[in-house]
Formats: C-alpha cells, sequence, structure tokens
C-alpha cells in the first residue's frame, strides 16, 4: 500500500476550523444586529420580575352540566380571556391552564387590576344578533347606516330584494321553507356600506296617541327622542371606528360585549376586515347543542359548519331567519357574536326549521373548524372564581432579578477561577467560548421575546445559571482528553485530533440527557417552572453548537501556535506537568541481539 504524500492530510485530520470559527461569528453577528433592529435590546420579563398582577380562576360546573369542564373547554377559555386582557391594551400578558381546572393571568405593572379581574372573571357570551348594516373598516364620514326611527328602510328603485346568488336562488325556489341551509357571506378586504339598517330593530313600535285637530306637526315623544339619540350615537361610533387598527379594534370589542344583550352594538369581524352594526340579540349561544365541520362535495360547497340547536333553540331559529329572509341584504344576514367580535355574518334566503342548519361560504377547513369551535364552546358551561390573586411590586421584582443576575455573577467567576488555576491558558479558550455561549442565548432570548411572547422569568434565570456548569463540563471532557493523549506520548496536533472522536461522545451523551430533562419538565409542568425548563434545554442545544463549531476549530487553530505546541509552562498542556510518557517514536523495541561467531 502506497504511503500517502508529504503534506496531504490523512482522515480525522483537522480539517478547515477557519472556516467553523467565521460560520458561527456571523451567525452571532446576524442575531445581535436582529436584536438590535428589533429595537428592543432587553429580554421581556415575566410577572415576578418585572412587577403585576397574577389571578389563579377555578373553572366550576355549571348547573345540569356536571362533565363541562374538559380540556376543550379550557383552552377555549383561555384563548377568550387573553382577547379580553388584550382589549385593555395589554400586550404582554400571560394566560395558561395549571392543571385540570385551574387557569393563571398573569397581568403586569401598569394595568388597572380591578379592570382586569372583571374582564377575567365574567363568562363568555355568544349570541346571534340580526345584521343592520356592514361597511368598510376603516372610518368614513358618511356611515350611511342607522336612520333615525320615523325613517324607513332603502329599498331601492323597484322595492324589489336584490338577487340572492346562484345557490340562494336554488334554495330559495323550493319555496317551502323547510330546508336546513344558509348561505354564509364573508366580509371582503375592502367591503363598502350597504343600505340601511331597519329602525324596528333599534326601538319597539310607538304607542298611537291622539293626533291634535289642525295642521300642526306632532312633537315627538320622549322614547322616539331616546331612540334617535341612540340612533344618532351608533352612527358616530359606526363612523370613527377603525377596524383595522388592533387596539382599536379590541377596545370595540370590550365595549360591545359589556353593553345588554338587549341593546345594539357597533363591532368588528374578527380579522378586521369589516364593521357592523348589529341589532339586540335574537338567539343566545347556549341553544346551539352541537357545531361541526364537515367537507361537502355536493353543489361545490367545500367546506361548511352544521349546526344543531335544542328544542326551545330550532323554534327562535326558524322564527329569526323567516324575519330575515324577508328583508334587504345586509339586513337579511344575522351575525355570530363572540365577546363582541363577529366570527361570522350569514345570509339568509329563506326560514330554516327543524333545529338544523348548515354555514357556508367558501371556508378553508382551518377557518370552519374554528367557527365549529366558537359554536361549540363559545358559551362555555362554565363559570369561573377567583381563587387567588397576588400583587408583585416593580421593587420587589427588580430585587429578585438583581440577586439572579449576582447569583450567576458569582457562579461564572467561580468557573472562569477554577479555569484559570486548573487549565492555565487553556481556560482563555473556555472563557472564549463561553462567551460566544453567553451572546448567542441573550440575543436569542430577546428575539424571542418579541417572536413567541417568551418572558424571562426567576425560574428561567436559574436554568441559565445551571446551564454554566453544563457548557463548562463539555469543556472539561474535551481538555481532559486532550490531556490524556499528551500524557500517552503524543504532541499536541495530533492529541488534539485523536482526543475530539472520543470527547464528541462524551459530550452528546451528557447533552442529550440534560435535553430529555428539559424537554419533559417542560411538557408535564406547567407556569414559571416552564420557564426554567425552556431556559436549560434551549443552552443545552447551544452548547453543542458552541462546542462543535467555536471551542473545536479553535483548539485546532492553537495547537499550531508555539505557546501551546512546545507546552509552555503556563498552557495548561506541558508534558512534565502532566506526567507524559516519552514521546511515541522514541519508545521502540530494542533490536534483539545478534548471534557471534567466533571465528
Amino acid at each position: 500500500m502506497a504511503a500517502p504524500k508529504k503534506g496531504r492530510r490523512s482522515p480525522g485530520a483537522q480539517g478547515r476550523p477557519g472556516r467553523a470559527l467565521v460560520g458561527i461569528l456571523v451567525a452571532m453577528v446576524a442575531l445581535v444586529g436582529g436584536m438590535f433592529l428589533s429595537g428592543n435590546t432587553t429580554p421581556r420579563l415575566g410577572i415576578d420580575l418585572a412587577g403585576g398582577t397574577s389571578f389563579t380562576l377555578e373553572a366550576k360546573n355549571e348547573p345540569g352540566k356536571p362533565n363541562a369542564i374538559t380540556s376543550a373547554n379550557m383552552d377555549t377559555a383561555v384563548n377568550i380571556m387573553e382577547r379580553r386582557v388584550n382589549g385593555l391594551g395589554v400586550s404582554e400578558a400571560e394566560v395558561q391552564t395549571q392543571g385540570s381546572k385551574h387557569i393563571i393571568v398573569n397581568i403586569p405593572k401598569g394595568t388597572d387590576a380591578d379592570q382586569a379581574r372583571e374582564q377575567v372573571g365574567t363568562t363568555a357570551k355568544l349570541g346571534f344578533r340580526p345584521v343592520l348594516s356592514i361597511g368598510d373598516p376603516k372610518p368614513t364620514k358618511d356611515p350611511g347606516g342607522v336612520p333615525k326611527p320615523n325613517e324607513t328602510p332603502d329599498k331601492g328603485d323597484d322595492g324589489k330584494k336584490p338577487p340572492q346568488g346562484d345557490k340562494g336562488d336554488k334554495d330559495g325556489d323550493k319555496g317551502d321553507g323547510d330546508s336546513d341551509k344558509s348561505d354564509a357571506t364573508k366580509p371582503t378586504s375592502t367591503p363598502t356600506t350597504q343600505g340601511r339598517a331597519v329602525p324596528s330593530a333599534l326601538r319597539k313600535a310607538p304607542t298611537p296617541t291622539p293626533t291634535p285637530t289642525g295642521d300642526a306637526p306632532q312633537k315627538p315623544t320622549k322614547e322616539q327622542a331616546d331612540q334617535a339619540k341612540q340612533a344618532e350615537e351608533l352612527q358616530k361610533q359606526f363612523a370613527a371606528l377603525d377596524c383595522t387598527n388592533p387596539k382599536a379594534r379590541s377596545a370595540a370589542s370590550s365595549k360591545a360585549a359589556s353593553r345588554p344583550t338587549d341593546q345594539p352594538i357597533v363591532a368588528c369581524d374578527r380579522k378586521g376586515q369589516a364593521k357592523f352594526i348589529l341589532g339586540p340579540v335574537e338567539l343566545e349561544g347556549d341553544r346551539v347543542e352541537d357545531a361541526s365541520a364537515v367537507f361537502s362535495a355536493q353543489g361545490g360547497s367545500g367546506w361548511i359548519v352544521q349546526l344543531d340547536f335544542d328544542g326551545k333553540g330550532g323554534k327562535q331559529f326558524g322564527q329569526i331567519t323567516g324575519e330575515l329572509a324577508k328583508q334587504q341584504s345586509p339586513q337579511n344576514q344575522f351575525g355570530i357574536v363572540l365577546d363582541g367580535e363577529v366570527a361570522s355574518n350569514a345570509e339568509v334566503t329563506f326560514a330554516i326549521k327543524g333545529g338544523k342548519a348548515e354555514i357556508s361560504g367558501g371556508f378553508k377547513q382551518g377557518e370552519a373548524e374554528d367557527l365549529a369551535n366558537i359554536l361549540s364552546y363559545g358559551s362555555l358551561p362554565l363559570t369561573f372564581d377567583i381563587v387567588d390573586e397576588t400583587t408583585v411590586s416593580s421593587a420587589l421584582g427588580e430585587e429578585q432579578l438583581r440577586a439572579g443576575l449576582i447569583a450567576g455573577a458569582i457562579g461564572l467567576a467561580l468557573v472562569i477561577l477554577y479555569m484559570v488555576i486548573y487549565y492555565r491558558g487553556l481556560a482563555l479558550v473556555a472563557i472564549a467560548s463561553l462567551a460566544v455561549s453567553a451572546t448567542l442565548t441573550y440575543s436569542l432570548m430577546v428575539l424571542l421575546g418579541e417572536a413567541i411572547q417568551f418572558a424571562l422569568n426567576l425560574p428561567a434565570v436559574c436554568g441559565a445559571i445551571v446551564a454554566i456548569g453544563i457548557t463548562a463540563d463539555s469543556f472539561i471532557v474535551y481538555f481532559e482528553r486532550v490531556r490524556d493523549e499528551i500524557r500517552e506520548g503524543r504532541t499536541l496536533r495530533p492529541a488534539v485530533q485523536r482526543g475530539w472522536p472520543r470527547a464528541r461522545r462524551t459530550i452528546l451523551v451528557s447533552d442529550f440527557v440534560s435535553f430529555l430533562a428539559a424537554a419533559v419538565l417542560f411538557i408535564v409542568t406547567v407556569g414559571k417552572v416552564q420557564g426554567f425548563a425552556f431556559t436549560l434545554g434551549l443552552t443545552t442545544l447551544l452548547d453543542v453548537v458552541v462546542v462543535f463549531f467555536f471551542t473545536k476549530p479553535l483548539m485546532t487553530i492553537l495547537a499550531t501556535r508555539k505557546f501551546f505546541a512546545t507546552g509552555h509552562p503556563w498552557s495548561g498542556l506541558d508534558p512534565k506537568r502532566l506526567g507524559a510518557k516519552p514521546p511515541l517514536r522514541s519508545r521502540r523495541r530494542p533490536a534483539a541481539p545478534a548471534d557471534t561467531k567466533e571465528a
């Protein structure tokens, strides 16, 4: 077998360590640059560090519904409460389940605790409201919406209903009113105001009063004046509302949800694509017994939502749809409203009897499932009691953060001191690796706070402190493998290469065990403990990245430098201090003595 040519690297040689170093440095610059470009250079702090209020709510079954506390209901309640709290202008609130029947709501400082308590402690309500007007989501000068009580709706030139579309005509031709289907119209990205609102939805029929003799006009009654004032107020709200602004949309939803069910409201749809004037609730959401999303190939309907009402709800729905079918668009629609937001608005072309209905409208699968979930669980058969309320001052949070940072600084200083005393020059490699790991960890925490709302709480700080020891342990494993090779009589360059495979296996196994423990802890726990598990898992992954793409390449480069290659006493790789054996090339077996013959 031919010997390798001089200067050619054999398998297992050093590779190109410079590329790995450049790669990880580029990644560091990208993460740090992204952090500065995001406009935020500090991690998002949890309530235990930043201060605020924490509520613990316990779910209670309603009478007659003993098995209502389910994971589906609890998850829906979390989503509803999160929307409510965000409606207060709070963007950093944390709402999550704890166990099977508790919900934890953490609200940062600067939020009205009384208002937050009222929002999270109220049961969600779902209702079917008639649509009076639909408009563009942006503010408008002329809403065209609610007429005064003495006005009549504009029915067009001929006073006839406009065409309802192919599906509407097809269903309408049945004429018997026994169909169980209704068409759903989804607001477009730029809807326009349609028609006039139904005056009777805003007021009761006026009581007849005697008309005085003569031609003098009759003055409006107090009731009519109040109704006119209410209509005018709705017009102003409708015109000023900007549904494209998330804060304005949340504020409008909160205001609409707080109004009595027998009053009209102004509301936005969930995506901010349209705004509505809606009449009083005609059918409560708890009359829906079941709702499911199914795919229908008949007539190219695609994904639809099927509804089942209870006995009373079915009768009410038949009466409501019968009245709506007589109206002009958009007053022939009903809005499905959850917590002051319009989840869907469906057009009715005929009375729907029998307690069953379908809502179609070109839904995607996710949209149909979401609407079915709202209809099934929107009016939760649950009530919540606030069983615990804790307020953490910002001063206490700052004190806890300061204590955590001091503990981390002491731990880091002890690790560096140990490295310097025991490994001397190799401590520079360890310190540089720790600095790279700290930079990556910090920048990722800042970016994750913006991307997934990750909040750094006190347990998460503890996880970062524990990670210092895990990272240092990886360096020690590699350094000791290299020193073992030097004790066997090898020089530094081959020692660095031969020690790496064994050190790599040990590091991977150790980090895998740590990551597995962090993953299990994250899955089976809730609340603040998850912060510890998340930070521990993140830093464990970063440890593998740093060791493979920074520590190992840096050791390979330093092995070519005279200070380390010659085993300087302060390098940490002095063969004499390590008790190294004689070099391998001088430890050859002595040749057998040659036989001598006498002449």
